[in-house]
């Protein structure tokens, strides 16, 4: 079990469930919406469990799934497809990640042109949504 919440601490949450290596997306709204590549590891929908949600609100961002965010400070937090078992919850908001490392790189022909991606990890093409 970890814990994580946003910032200001409007939301605190719990992941009931074993987590498993991150990954890095680096698709263009996973990067507009947290300033950079978006890392996070996958986690039963039903596993994730609000001790504080006042501050959550989730933006759809497409027709296929949404993202969830504080909406007093501003936290990147979640990604939620509408489709399959699993939340990504960003790796940032997880107050430990208990020795966890990035398993590779998704999306990454949309990657940014500022940055080089030389930590040897897979890389994987895929289709914006």
């Amino acid at each position: 079990m970890v814990n994580g919440g946003c910032l200001c601490g409007a939301v605190r949450f719990r992941v009931a469930s074993e987590l498993h290596d991150p990954i890095a997306c680096h698709c263009k709204q996973c990067r507009q919406q947290s300033g950079h590549f978006f890392s996070a590891v996958p986690a039963p929908k039903a596993a994730v469990q609000f001790e504080r949600d006042e501050g959550l609100r989730w933006y759809r961002h497409t027709d296929i799934a949404e993202r969830g965010f504080c909406g007093r400070c501003g936290s990147t937090l979640f990604w939620r497809g509408d489709e399959g078992p699993d939340v990504m919850v960003a790796m940032g908001s997880l107050d430990d990640t208990g020795g966890l490392k990035l398993s590779g790189h998704y999306w990454v022909d949309f990657m940014g042109d500022y940055y080089d991606i030389d930590d040897g990890l897979p890389q994987h093409e895929g289709v914006e949504t």
